[in-house]
Order: C-alpha cells, then sequence, then structure tokens
C-alpha cells in the first residue's frame, strides 16, 4: 500500500439496514440527531425502506467511482437502528490491525458482527483482531471512528472529549495501534460537547475539513491547526452552520481514476466555491444523497468503515 493510498482506503464495509429509525438510546448527547417521534406502522417502515434504498444508491455509486464495497444486509432481528453506520464498532489498519470497540449504547452493542470479521480475515490479510469492548463493563467507550479522527499517516488520533471518547480507552488504543492521542474539549452553539469528532472532522490526504470553532480552549484550537498544518496539509476551517449540516462528516476514498471525498448532498450544498476548489485540488467531489439517514444524526462518513487492509 503506498504512502498517498494509506489515508485513503480502497474499499469500505457498509451495512444496508431493514429497520432503521433514529434511536431514542443515542438522542441525548447527539445534537444532529432528530427526536425520533413516535410514528405509525406504516411511516415507520416507510422510512426504513428509504435509508435502505440510499444505501443501496450509495453503493451503486461508490462502485461506479471504483471503491469496492462490502455490503452486509441488516435484517432488524437484533433491534439495532443506528447499524447503517458500522465505522463505529472496528476499524482496519495498514499491516493487517482489526480494532473492535466498546459502545456507549446498549443498543448499539448488537452491532457487531462476526460475520463482517471473519469476511474481513477470509479477504484481506488480518494479523490480529484487539477487541476492547469488554471495557463497556467498566462504563469506559471508544466509539471507532467516530471518536477518533486518525491521521494514518502523521499517526495521530484527534479526539472530541465526550462519553463516548474515555481517555483511558482511547491511550489503550493508541499504545496498541501507535498513535498520539490529541485531545480537545468541544461546544456547540448551546454549550454542548460534539458527540462524536468525526462530524466536525475529516482528515484526507491532502486537506483538513474541520470546525476550528468548536475547539473551545483558544491555546488548544491553535495546537490542533498547527499540528494540521505541519502536515503540509491545506486546512479548510467550517462554519458551525457547515458542521450542522454535516460538512466536516466526510471521507477520503480511492477510485478508479484518483480520489475521492464522499460526502453527503447535504454537505455539499453548504460548501464555499472556494472550498470545493480546494478540495478539487486532490479529490473528485462524490455527493450522496442521504437525507433520511442523516436524520439518525450520522451522515456520510459514519456510514462507510475503510478497509486499510492488503488484499489477499
Amino acid at each position: 500500500m503506498s504512502l498517498l493510498s494509506i489515508q485513503a482506503p480502497a474499499a469500505v464495509v457498509m451495512i444496508r439496514p431493514h429497520c432503521f429509525h433514529p434511536n431514542p438510546e443515542t438522542a441525548a448527547d447527539n445534537a444532529f440527531q432528530r427526536a425520533g417521534e413516535v410514528r405509525s406502522r406504516t411511516e415507520a417502515a416507510l422510512l426504513a425502506t428509504a435509508a435502505r434504498d440510499e444505501v443501496s444508491a450509495a453503493v451503486e455509486t461508490l462502485e461506479a467511482a471504483g471503491v469496492r464495497v462490502h455490503v452486509f444486509d441488516d435484517r432488524g432481528e437484533n433491534q439495532t437502528p443506528d447499524s447503517v453506520f458500522p465505522n463505529n464498532w472496528f476499524s482496519t489498519h495498514p499491516g493487517g490491525h482489526v480494532a473492535v470497540y466498546p459502545m456507549h449504547s446498549v443498543s448499539r452493542r448488537r452491532e457487531r458482527r462476526t460475520d463482517v470479521i471473519e469476511m474481513l480475515k477470509a479477504t484481506y490479510r488480518v494479523q490480529d483482531v484487539i477487541d476492547y469492548s469488554g471495557l463497556e463493563h467498566d462504563d469506559m467507550f471508544l466509539e471507532g471512528t467516530g471518536a477518533m479522527v486518525l491521521d494514518h499517516i502523521a499517526r495521530i488520533a484527534y479526539t472530541a472529549r465526550s462519553r463516548r471518547a474515555d481517555p483511558v480507552a482511547l491511550e489503550r488504543f493508541c499504545t496498541h495501534f501507535n498513535f498520539e492521542p490529541m485531545c480537545f474539549d468541544t461546544a456547540d452553539a448551546a454549550g454542548r460537547p460534539v458527540y462524536h469528532t468525526n462530524v466536525m472532522m475529516s482528515v484526507a490526504t491532502e486537506f483538513v475539513l474541520i470546525g476550528l470553532d468548536l475547539i473551545q480552549d483558544e491555546h488548544r484550537r491553535a495546537q490542533v491547526k498547527e499540528r494540521l498544518l505541519e502536515s503540509g496539509r491545506a486546512v479548510i476551517a467550517l462554519d458551525r452552520s457547515q458542521i450542522d449540516n454535516f460538512a466536516g462528516n466526510a471521507l477520503e476514498l480511492s477510485g478508479k481514476d484518483g480520489r475521492v471525498l464522499a460526502l453527503s448532498e447535504r454537505a455539499l450544498g453548504c460548501l464555499t466555491g472556494q472550498q470545493r476548489a480546494l478540495i478539487e485540488r486532490s479529490a473528485r467531489l462524490l455527493p450522496l444523497r442521504v437525507g433520511t439517514i442523516e436524520q439518525a444524526g450520522g451522515s456520510v462518513r459514519c456510514m462507510l468503515a475503510g478497509i486499510h487492509l492488503s488484499r489477499r
């Protein structure tokens, strides 16, 4: 795997949900989530169908761009309304390493699937699987590449502090996977911490999208920006409105004609012309229509579990 592709995986895992709905268990600290109203059975079925169709369409768009997509269906037997967001429960890393994470919400713990891990072992070179899920018994949580935004080249784990990103769990991950933790406190317009770092930040090969204004401490904000600039990337600052519209929840991928930035139509629509031009210097913008799924408080990046492993 070349240096240029380490940050931008050429393959992803996606979950096609069949019983999707905004999860009441996660609404307390997810300001991006629409409250799950009581729906009739018909309304619930229509919502679930719309989410399923959005994933199917996203798969087609990604595959047409040359990204390899491994799709798994979630029939809903385990009552996992957030299963469409697999990047929170596992991650993969160059050298054949896989991590499995402790999840804050009980319903989200049921999303972990042995068939996904077995597929990775059968298709890619997997040396080890480090399972942190036992930390749930000690009320310690680290929700994968939602809680951490990883710079795979400079080996930095950017992490917004929250109850979904425990510092002890983060330290263990960084020790095992050779990352430097870089934590910071955040606050939205209402003073609430950002629930997942990946809604305010995306590290690509040659640029970074980040809501710097959400980092509370001015000194820490300057330190984060300095580290990003040291990596040689262009820092594209997003305002709070753009963060609210999921502009930070994007993932760079390697396609057949170069790198692409997968993001939602809503996210693309709120970027300025100058921001788009900066991105398009090194990655083609690849918008996906996921308006139904965004009601659950996550967007395109949350839907994509990148595969940073070598093929067998």
